[in-house]
């Protein structure tokens, strides 16, 4: 029985230390760029767009698709530092134990 009063509360640390990482990553910003940084995405840990920057000189009249393409290429930037930066985050959590849908 004190074998599992003693898992029970490491359970419950962990699950304690996940929220506040995730908490943290929340107030964490990442950054993807395209086009030599012509637009530049921001995103938080948890994957929530938070500004585009386009500038000026990345917008074509004439080539909306490039735009198009550049954006894209950012958020995908962005989100891909975002999701290293989480799974670098919560390794640190489990131990580098691969727990479905943690993130």
């Amino acid at each position: 029985m004190n074998n599992m009063n003693q898992m029970m509360k490491q359970v419950k640390k962990m699950q304690e230390q996940m929220l506040k990482a995730q908490e943290d990553l929340a107030n964490r910003t990442i950054e993807g760029t395209a086009g030599g940084g012509v637009v530049t995405v921001t995103v938080n840990g948890q994957k929530k767009v938070q500004s585009i920057v386009i500038k000026p000189e990345a917008v074509d009249p004439d080539d909306v698709e490039m735009l198009q393409d550049l954006v894209l290429t950012a958020v995908n930037d962005a989100l891909t530092k975002a999701e290293e930066l989480a799974g670098k985050e919560m390794s640190k959590l489990t131990g580098g134990m691969n727990i479905p849908g943690l993130f």
